[in-house]
């Protein structure tokens, strides 16, 4: 495992909420980052945004990591939640908010 890939395990450990994304919750810097923040913003969680054009490193290791090709990713308890879309469907059916409260 890769220092990138042994930090990611670190933080998503650690957290029980982190938002892999492009800028941060206050400063989104893509609109499918934007979109996933306004979604946790108005579901109350609080959450770690982890800006992956600071490290080109974590960067490309998130994408390794969950083998998944683009960003933002959402981590919930260690677990991948998935991309914008996927989370945005969640929200919209009510099951991301279960999740979050679990």
């Amino acid at each position: 495992m890769s220092s990138a890939q042994e930090k990611i395990q670190e933080t998503i450990s650690s957290n029980n909420v982190v938002l892999y994304m492009k800028g941060n919750k206050d400063f989104p810097q893509c609109g499918f980052s934007a979109v996933v923040v306004q979604i946790l913003k108005n579901s109350g969680v609080d959450f770690l945004d982890v800006d992956v054009l600071r490290d080109p490193e974590i960067r490309q290791g998130i994408k390794d990591f969950s083998d998944w090709p683009t960003i933002p990713q959402l981590y919930v308890k260690g677990e991948f939640i998935g991309g914008c879309d996927i989370v945005k469907e969640m929200f919209q059916s009510g099951e991301l908010q279960e999740i979050l409260k679990s």
